[in-house]
């Protein structure tokens, strides 16, 4: 059989992580399926465009990449195409959506991939904007054009939380979801805790990455919104979007207020929730107390976790442990192992 090839959607720091995965992998991968990954089509607004059918030398773009910020100008296949013109054109199987999340409404993320499915191309997804705003639209393409999409990456990295379900979960309808799904207001409550000053926090977290230079996605509760909606669209079929969560973030909590429920025996936690209702689906982003003795006052620093209450299992929990771009990267590559998997069949 041929090579497997995609085309990439973004070059950031997890798809540059990814493409490094699939190199240390590739003798593996062959051996297991007898064809490889061949990836044919980069596109990134800040680093260029690449078509090489041939497949593209993936160890010296990510050398330019990191050296210089761009892709060089001696690069094979380099082009000036557009995304929907790289989706449209180039010599790929699979399009991995891997270009930054806009949390207002999904897009341009949503066209990029309805446009893949229209192209007959496969999916994969590490942006979750998509499936916050759009996945019944989007399943459903995907599925009538006898194409696969997958999204594993979206909520907690290489975390298997969709595939635990689909998978080895079978007949178990899931009636809640919750957990602590947003690292970076993790690590500045336990911050605020340990006695630092919002400002000193934010920057620290800056330097090390667990900050991005405009935090208010995050500090607002925007962020954990969509992971939330992201789970609930398909774990619970809720058909909701993130305008429909009852959203607060951390932005008033303050020093005194951690230290108040300190006294109690209590940790402040930013926690997304979502259960059946009489009503439908109820989903909610809130600081919440929670008892010291409880599992989720231990989800420390960028460790998040996930619950999944069921009928026939009870309920479960997945922790992630301090997670990094390998993390992420993995994500995108189970995905794609996923798509060599099922074109064996």
């Amino acid at each position: 059989m041929e090579d497997l090839k995609l085309a990439l959607l973004g070059f950031g720091n997890a798809a540059q992580a990814f493409a490094e995965m699939l190199m240390e992998k590739e003798e593996e991968i062959r051996q297991v399926y007898g064809r490889g990954v061949r990836v044919t089509a980069i596109t990134a607004p800040s680093k260029g465009t690449i078509l090489d059918s041939q497949g593209i030398d993936l160890k010296k773009v990510l050398a330019d990449a990191r050296s210089a910020g761009r892709f060089a100008e001696d690069t094979a296949g380099l082009c000036t195409r557009n995304t929907l013109q790289v989706i449209e054109q180039a010599d790929c199987d699979a399009v991995c959506e891997l270009t930054p999340l806009y949390i207002e409404d999904g897009q341009p993320a949503i066209d990029h991939i309805r446009r893949a499915f229209q192209c007959g191309k496969h999916v994969v997804s590490a942006n979750k904007g998509p499936i916050a705003w759009a996945y019944d639209e989007l399943k459903q393409e995907a599925e009538e054009k006898g194409l696969m999409f997958f999204y594993e990456t979206t909520v907690m990295d290489g975390t298997p939380v969709f595939n635990l379900v689909e998978k080895t979960l079978k007949f178990c309808r899931v009636t809640e979801v919750s957990g602590i799904l947003n690292s970076t207001t993790n690590y500045i409550l336990e911050e605020l805790a340990a006695g630092k000053e919002y400002g000193e926090i934010l920057e620290a977290g800056k330097k090390l990455g667990f900050i991005e230079a405009d935090p208010a996605m995050d500090i607002d509760g925007f962020d954990a919104a969509a992971k939330v909606t992201a789970l609930l669209n398909v774990l619970m079929n809720a058909g909701i979007t993130p305008a429909d969560v009852d959203r607060t973030g951390i932005g008033d909590i303050t020093a005194e207020d951690i230290r108040k429920a300190a006294e109690r025996g209590k940790v402040i936690k930013l926690l997304c929730e979502g259960r059946r209702t009489e009503n439908g689906i109820a989903a909610r982003v809130k600081p919440v107390e929670v008892d010291q003795s409880d599992m989720l006052a231990s989800i420390d620093s960028t460790t998040s976790v996930v619950s999944i209450t069921t009928d026939l299992m009870g309920k479960l929990s997945v922790i992630e442990h301090q997670p990094d771009l390998r993390q992420t990267a993995y994500g995108i590559f189970g995905d794609v192992i996923r798509l060599l998997d099922g074109q064996q069949r």
